[in-house]
């Protein structure tokens, strides 16, 4: 559903999965924990997918606790309908192509998702930053 393409070399996948397990580490609150561990699985769900296992972190067995999914789930699913959303007010020639997932609260995440979809990036940034105050977004 969300297009993504596979990424090269296959060491991205691990790193991208080290990343986030040190995003877990450096998480204040339980609620940010809560939503590294989604990334975290949701790495290593796409590593698999596109056909390169990844060494799982030992600490974090329990991340197939149903609540990270149902969170994963939610989280990934109001981002994609933001970036649809801000592509929509903006004009984009393709909004229907647009499935991006990645935070909204990363403002130079706004300006790579504008390139990749040929919006005016200072539009963009400003419809996005409007519907942050507006839209029910997960951490």
């Amino acid at each position: 559903m969300l297009g993504l393409r596979r990424q090269s070399p296959p060491s991205w996948y691990q790193d991208r999965l080290d990343d986030e397990v040190r995003e877990v580490v450096a998480a204040k609150s339980p609620l940010e924990k809560l939503s590294e561990t989604s990334d975290i699985l949701f790495s290593i769900i796409r590593a698999r997918y596109d056909g390169f296992p990844v060494h799982e972190p030992p600490l974090f067995v329990n991340y197939r606790h149903v609540l990270v999914y149902a969170y994963m789930l939610g989280k990934f699913t109001l981002r994609w309908k933001f970036y649809r959303t801000a592509a929509y007010l903006c004009k984009a020639p393709h909004c229907d192509s647009v499935r991006e997932v990645v935070n909204p609260g990363k403002d130079h995440k706004l300006q790579e998702v504008a390139s990749r979809h040929h919006i005016d990036p200072e539009r963009f940034e400003r419809v996005c930053w409007w519907l942050r105050w507006v839209f029910p977004l997960l951490p």
